[in-house]
């Protein structure tokens, strides 16, 4: 498979992610979901690495380099993005982490020397347009759903909305020169996994409050957060590993960027109602910046 449909494939597994998630996060709180998603997902990954055997690929020497990505990435990133979502809804918060592309372009010319020049970088140019406007532009004034309603944290949710995107691809990008080696995606994503949960345990060890769960976990919620770990971070997070093994950094975050869109038929799906006018020009500038990325 070439490292663009990874791409896209990695942003479909984390649209879903982010509808099954949000009443998960909810019921337990940013932290409490991420450690247990995170706990389910390390699960996973070294069952797979193991049975595998593909766990020898890991360069000893290189291991704190992953421990750090995965602190940067899924503790401080991931915990950033489900608060936001608890403050601004899925479909917010999805247009502020889509930033990740923007930051990731840009630090991959600075620190990898990637350039974007062309009808590829006019397609990047009209992906993010499309999944900006999709999300801006794509509400009717009608809905009244609780995760589309204002909130008095709207400041707070931005901020750590824009903290997310930017930990996210600082933590990818960490990790392109390593990638191009003959390490194994899922192995590494197992190690990464495995450092953010161990610091998340240790916060909730330590007696933070933010930490503690908000309500009990039941057998429900637990069920949607199994899902979300095996599809955005087991899946998800793998298939943009084994991207950025093939492709540049910057292109591989421009099509992972692409989830907000994929979300919004899912809640049309969901909630019976058709997104507006924003949404479907938005939805139409992102496929024409994919197809010209794809093409090109």
């Amino acid at each position: 498979m070439h490292y663009e449909w990874m791409a896209l494939g990695a942003a479909i597994c984390w649209a879903l992610g982010s509808l099954i998630s949000a009443p998960a996060s909810a019921h337990l709180g940013a932290f409490a979901f991420t450690r247990w998603r995170m706990a389910c997902a390390s699960l996973m990954l070294w069952s797979v690495a193991l049975i595998s055997g593909s766990w020898q690929s890991l360069p000893v020497d290189q291991l704190w380099l992953l421990a750090l990505s995965g602190v940067i990435g899924i503790l401080i990133g991931d915990t950033a993005l489900f608060a936001s979502m608890n403050r601004l809804g899925p479909r917010r918060a999805g247009v502020l982490f889509a930033t990740h592309a923007l930051f990731s372009a840009l630090l991959a010319y600075l620190f990898l020397g990637e350039k974007i020049w062309g009808w590829t970088l006019l397609g990047s140019g009209l992906l993010v347009t499309g999944v900006m406007s999709a999300i801006l532009f794509g509400k009717r004034s009608a809905e009244q759903h609780h995760w589309e309603s204002s909130s008095h944290q709207l400041g707070i949710g931005i901020g750590l909305g824009l903290l997310s995107a930017l930990c996210q691809a600082v933590s990818t990008l960490m990790l392109k020169p390593l990638m191009e080696t003959d390490i194994d995606a899922i192995a590494a994503s197992a190690v990464r996994m495995s450092t953010a949960l161990i610091c998340h345990l240790a916060l909730l060890w330590l007696g933070f409050k933010v930490a503690r769960v908000y309500l009990p976990l039941n057998g429900k919620v637990l069920a949607m957060v199994a899902f979300n770990a095996f599809l955005s971070m087991g899946v998800g997070m793998t298939l943009i590993l084994q991207a950025l093994k093939q492709g540049d950094a910057g292109i591989v975050a421009m099509l992972s960027s692409v989830s907000p869109v994929v979300v919004l038929p899912l809640l049309w799906l969901v909630y019976k109602r058709r997104p507006a006018l924003g949404a479907w020009l938005g939805a139409a500038l992102t496929v024409a910046g994919t197809v010209l990325i794809l093409k090109h």
